[in-house]
């Protein structure tokens, strides 16, 4: 497969965009406030806000450079206004009126005409024909003044170097630095016959299309709560993304609040949604199924620090809160906590129920559930409902990464049987409210940490086995991002042996970079995204759309040859009585005098076979074709043991021959057998036969790639050695378009020649 960092747009499809398009606005505000925009037609808008403080400001904002599309399906940057009038109807209710001090009004922020930096600020109302709740609002940019009462206070504003401009909505209490409003208070505004004019009405915008590719997309509310859903929906569908959707419903958005003396805090009081959020969701389902993509809803035990009543976080030893390392932090749920619990259930009832009511098949994820362990290795089982469900006075485990006695391994045991009780109760949820699949998602760096092999005890409980969730979704951009494939590979194994998910029941998530300074791990982000497709899960998903669109990640798939190898060993019965026959290449010139100049073409024999000799009966002969015929004759290579060289030593050992050095650096090897000076690639090592030494010492610490490479988790020291012993395989395929075979006496089949030609696949 193949991807491109996009950059910018060149020669790629462009088209047109009215400026203004109801899709291409956003939201923002200061917590703890919440807003979101919907689109509702196709000129026609919706802002949906609820405000927790009299100084609560929502901005609906229009910027003149797109910095939130995909750099190929971005609009132009424009920032003349000047030849262009902006039209459309306003209506509103639980805001300040058009009328009203601190009523709605259009910041300008840009540069004057002398180029100097400055804002301007225009009143609505002064541009608005009908009643403070309902108007219609015509603004001509090249005449624009801006000021409260005009012409009294009147400002002309340049419009010709504009950033970005933005609506403000505030409470009916608006009271510039005031504290709590008694109450929440929701309010909304709509914008509809949105019309531009005048000849700078119309931008150019991407009009890519790429081809549906094998890939998923993982997208989060917590990142893209600022946006419309169409807005976000077009980048997923026109980036090649199909099927199933992975939307997170995040921590730090969804929620509503109550106040309690001086905080605010999560409530289940009158839904757990706030208004905004419902709003949004609302939309994004109906078009997510009007697109052809099937959601699924993800929810963590992660919720905002600040809003999160404190007898429901998960606690260290010392009583100090888990906190994770975003800023501001989230802390995580406890899974003993029954107030807790029956809210992240309420959470999940009303997200099913937004997909039920859009339609089309529900499926429900538990996001990454977890104790959480600590920077400096504590675990946090010990808040007040998980110490009593723990046996009231559980051993304190102060590092999690020391060597644990029976007790406190027992103790591990005991959290995730709690920890799996609490998923269940989840899911069962999810299902009361309709929800048709299961999914769960774990983190397997922290769960399956070799420095904490305990943990996953409590990280990534049995509870979990096979049926308990219709699907094992598995993540570790950790490694995926930094190009550990060994630990991918057997995090990947032993999360699947533990748990008892073939892998068609699994999916797998690939990435994420967080700064785009490192948008460069992208490269091992695909390669682990196709290495997932190739072990055959069921779906593999890129995490997430955000960082798609911020580092113009670009996948598609490549046109290229059918896939030449079946990882499949010719029968061995067959092959046993094989004809060997190494083949060189060398040219020789012999001179007058006789003497000879020889140059060797290639760099190693390659090894010719004949398997006729082991086919001595009718049963040896369909066998045989069988084989031919699922090969396609030479199109597709296979493995062969050659009868008389296949391993490194009889009992092949950890330092039977050296495969590399070490430089304090690499740590990937190659395999390779020696025969003297002539050194040997080994590209189909028989699996578990693989044994690694380094500096004279056997480690475990290693996994076995594609194409016969050894994955080191640690690079060895400077000057050390890499050994290794192994059996291996041939890549062979048939040397020829046909196979002849003929019915002999007694009922016998004959094969008189079977000829098979190595291939050389490094």
């Amino acid at each position: 497969m193949g991807y491109w960092l996009a950059e910018t747009r060149t020669v790629q499809e462009a088209g047109v965009l009215s400026r203004f398009d109801p899709a291409y606005w956003t939201v923002d505000f200061p917590r703890p406030m919440m807003a979101s925009v919907v689109t509702t037609g196709a000129d026609a808008l919706r802002v949906d806000c609820v405000f927790y403080r009299q100084d609560d400001l929502a901005g609906l904002i229009w910027a003149s450079e797109d910095v939130h599309d995909h750099p190929l399906l971005r609009y132009d940057t424009v920032r003349d206004y000047r030849d262009c009038t902006l039209r459309f109807r306003w209506r509103s209710s639980g805001v300040r009126a058009l009328d009203a001090t601190h009523g709605p009004a259009l910041t300008i922020e840009g540069r004057d005409a002398a180029g100097v930096a400055r804002a301007w600020y225009v009143r609505l109302w002064n541009y608005a024909t009908g009643s403070p709740e309902d108007a219609e609002v015509v603004i001509d940019f090249a005449t624009v003044i801006g000021g409260y009462t005009l012409p009294e206070d009147g400002v002309p504003v340049w419009a010709g170097d504009v950033d970005r401009m933005f609506v403000s909505l505030v409470p009916p209490d608006y009271a510039e630095d005031g504290g709590l409003l008694a109450a929440p208070a929701k309010g909304w505004a709509e914008m509809s016959a949105i019309r531009c004019d005048g000849s700078g009405s119309v931008l150019g915008v991407g009009d890519v299309v790429l081809p549906e590719h094998g890939l998923r997309i993982a997208s989060g509310y917590d990142d893209s709560y600022h946006l419309t859903p169409e807005r976000l929906l077009h980048n997923a569908l026109r980036l090649g993304y199909r099927g199933a959707l992975v939307h997170y419903v995040g921590m730090s958005h969804y929620f509503r609040l109550e106040r309690s003396g001086d905080g605010l805090f999560v409530s289940l009081g009158g839904g757990v949604l706030n208004v905004a959020c419902a709003a949004w969701h609302r939309d994004f389902a109906a078009r997510a199924g009007a697109l052809g993509y099937d959601p699924v809803w993800s929810l963590s035990y992660e919720l905002f620090d600040a809003h999160c009543w404190g007898d429901w976080k998960q606690r260290a030893a010392d009583g100090s809160p888990a906190l994770t390392g975003w800023a501001p932090p989230s802390t995580l749920l406890s899974p003993a906590h029954v107030g807790a619990m029956a809210y992240l259930q309420a959470v999940a009832r009303a997200f099913v129920g937004i997909g039920r009511a859009a339609g089309g098949r529900r499926r429900f994820q538990v996001g990454e559930p977890w104790w959480w362990v600590t920077t400096d290795h504590r675990i946090c089982l010990y808040d007040d409902a998980a110490r009593a469900a723990l046996g009231g006075n559980p051993p304190v485990i102060d590092d999690v990464c020391g060597e644990l006695d029976a007790a406190r391994r027992a103790l591990l045991d005991r959290a995730g049987a709690l920890l799996a009780a609490s998923t269940a109760a989840l899911v069962a949820a999810a299902r009361e409210a309709g929800a048709e699949e299961a999914l769960l998602l774990a983190y397997l760096p922290t769960i399956l940490n070799a420095d904490s092999p305990e943990v996953k005890r409590a990280n990534l409980p049995v509870g979990w086995a096979r049926p308990a969730f219709d699907v094992l979704q598995l993540e570790d951009y950790d490694w995926a991002a930094t190009g550990n494939v060994g630990a991918t590979t057997r995090g990947v194994a032993a999360a699947g042996e533990r748990l008892g998910y073939p892998a068609d029941e699994q999916h797998y998530f690939s990435g994420f970079v967080l700064r785009p300074e490192d948008r460069g791990q992208w490269r091992a982000i695909a390669a682990a995204a196709d290495a997932a497709r190739a072990r055959g899960v069921a779906d593999t998903f890129v995490w997430a759309l955000p960082q798609v669109l911020r580092d113009g990640f670009t996948y598609f798939e490549e046109e290229g040859a059918m896939e030449a190898f079946d990882d499949v060993r010719f029968p061995l019965a067959l092959g046993a009585e094989a004809e060997v026959m190494p083949e060189t290449s060398t040219a020789i010139v012999v001179a007058a005098g006789g003497h000879e100049a020889r140059n060797v073409d290639w760099a190693e024999p390659r090894t010719r076979y004949d398997v006729g000799p082991g086919v001595r009966s009718q049963a040896d002969v369909a066998l045989l074709l069988d084989f031919f015929r699922a090969r396609l004759g030479p199109a597709r290579a296979f493995r062969l043991q050659d009868p008389f060289d296949h391993a490194t030593a009889v009992e092949p050992g950890y330092g039977d021959v050296v495969i590399g050095t070490g430089d304090g650096v690499t740590t990937r090897f190659a395999l390779v057998k020696r025969y003297g000076q002539m050194v040997r690639r080994i590209t189909r090592p028989v699996a578990g036969s693989v044994r690694i030494g380094v500096g004279g010492v056997e480690t475990q610490g290693f996994a076995v790639g594609d194409g016969g490479v050894v994955l080191l988790d640690v690079a060895p020291d400077k000057g050390v050695a890499v050994t290794a012993g192994f059996t291996f395989d041939v890549p062979v395929r048939f040397a020829e378009d046909r196979l002849q075979v003929a019915r002999a006496t007694h009922g016998a089949g004959i094969a008189a020649s079977v000829p098979l030609i190595e291939v050389r696949e490094a």
